[in-house]
């Protein structure tokens, strides 16, 4: 007998990389980060819709960033942002955060699912949030970040 409970047995952890963007606390799935970018200053794009952050040079491409603050209907942060560069469904994109913290290691245990009374517009990036011990993180759904995704939306 292994001396754990049902309960413990059956909780799997993940591994998100933890950003703050203003007062709140997001979580990434590992899975889908392929690099952080420190300190980046992305390049405006005159007509872009205005959840594009702008283009970066990374690793000999040019990359679009999707500004998490201005999606979310945030003032600007007036400092430089990190990026994560994120990869969902082979395609690459940069997500602009105010700072990148740490990897945590969480437990389904621990998962809370989007309340319904999320605002519907804001409800489609969240896939629900993780009960920390001082704090709740924000679990960020990346397919859904994707600027290509949020082209085909705006449309």
């Amino acid at each position: 007998m292994s001396g754990r409970t049902k309960a413990e047995e059956k909780a799997t952890l993940a591994e998100m990389c933890s950003v703050r963007v203003d007062e709140t606390l997001y979580g990434v799935p590992i899975k889908h980060i392929l690099e952080i970018v420190g300190r980046a200053r992305p390049q405006p794009v005159p007509l872009a819709p205005s959840y594009v952050g702008g283009l970066v040079h990374y690793r000999g491409d040019v990359l679009t960033t999707v500004s998490l603050r201005n999606l979310l209907g945030m003032p600007p942060c007036g400092a430089l942002q990190d990026i994560l560069v994120l990869d969902v469904n082979g395609g690459g994109f940069g997500l602009l955060v105010d700072a990148v913290g740490e990897v945590l290691t969480v437990s389904n245990a621990e998962y809370e699912p989007n309340p319904a009374i999320l605002d519907e517009k804001r409800r489609v990036f969240f896939n629900g949030a993780y009960k920390l011990k001082n704090s709740l993180m924000v679990l960020l759904d990346p397919e859904q970040l994707d600027p290509m995704r949020l082209s085909g939306a705006a449309a």
